[in-house]
């Protein structure tokens, strides 16, 4: 796990703008040394343009991983009911028996929301989830043994597979974030940027603080932004849940009219 997504969200704001607030005034104390210079403000916007351009590659990728966190969601939860209807076409008792387990299965999840990919209880529940297709796939392949030549199991079987390829996938992308070290990169020329612009603050004597301590606050917003949308299950920017939780529904509407032990 990524030790970034570890810090509270309002922890990396202060951080952030904490640090950017050292290097306006480490910078401007510089700046206040040397003579006026012309090509400063040519300097400036160019390493500007850098972060600008740094930002927005960040921004992206963050906001393709959600993309992937919410299609994967979305995958996931036609997957299992797809293999819920057709467990539903399953001869008494195995389709109660996997209706029963589907539903435990589809909870797990639902009761996950907000939790971190790689916390205790998230591993937990994806042991028990493994357990789960354990017996998913212990119990069709007794329906197999009682009648090998059933339509309903074989296309049971595929769509079995399909849901536990996509329990994969989910993890995968639950798991996927701005890579350390572009965010390091990123906090590195932003600290750098904030610092160069406050140099050439500092080199015009009689320009205030303000300017620059604004353009912190806004750079620290972008960072928090990114890292909001870099975590999938905390945060204000969050992946909908809407379609596992219909999911579950749907599930236990089958159960009810299925036939148990």
């Amino acid at each position: 796990m990524s030790f970034l997504t570890q810090l509270p969200l309002p922890l990396v704001y202060l951080i952030s703008f904490a640090a950017l607030a050292a290097a306006a005034e480490f910078g401007r104390a510089l700046g206040m040394r040397r003579s006026p210079n012309s090509n400063v403000s040519t300097l400036e916007a160019s390493i500007l343009g850098l972060l600008a351009l740094l930002l927005g590659f960040c921004f992206a990728t963050a906001m393709s991983r959600h993309e992937e966190r919410r299609a994967a969601v979305l995958s996931e939860a036609n997957a299992i009911g797809t293999a819920a209807l057709r467990a539903s076409l399953l001869p008494a008792p195995h389709d109660w028996n996997a209706l029963k387990a589907m539903k435990e299965y589809t909870q797990l999840r639902v009761s996950l929301i907000g939790r971190p990919a790689d916390g205790r209880e998230f591993n937990a529940a994806l042991g028990r989830s493994n357990s789960l297709q354990s017996d998913l796939w212990r119990d069709v392949k007794g329906a197999l043994e009682k009648n090998n030549a059933m339509a309903p199991v074989g296309i049971y079987i595929q769509s079995l597979n399909d849901m536990f390829d996509s329990q994969e996938k989910r993890l995968v992308a639950a798991r996927s974030h701005v890579p350390d070290f572009v965010m390091l990169s990123l906090y590195a020329i932003t600290i750098i940027s904030i610092g160069f612009s406050a140099y050439a603050r500092g080199v015009e004597s009689k320009t205030p603080r303000g300017p620059v301590y604004v353009t912190a606050m806004l750079i620290a917003g972008v960072i928090l932004l990114i890292q909001d949308i870099d975590r999938p299950d905390v945060g204000m920017v969050s992946v909908n849940q809407t379609p596992m939780i219909d999911t579950a529904g749907q599930i236990d509407g089958l159960l009810k009219s299925a036939t148990p032990n």
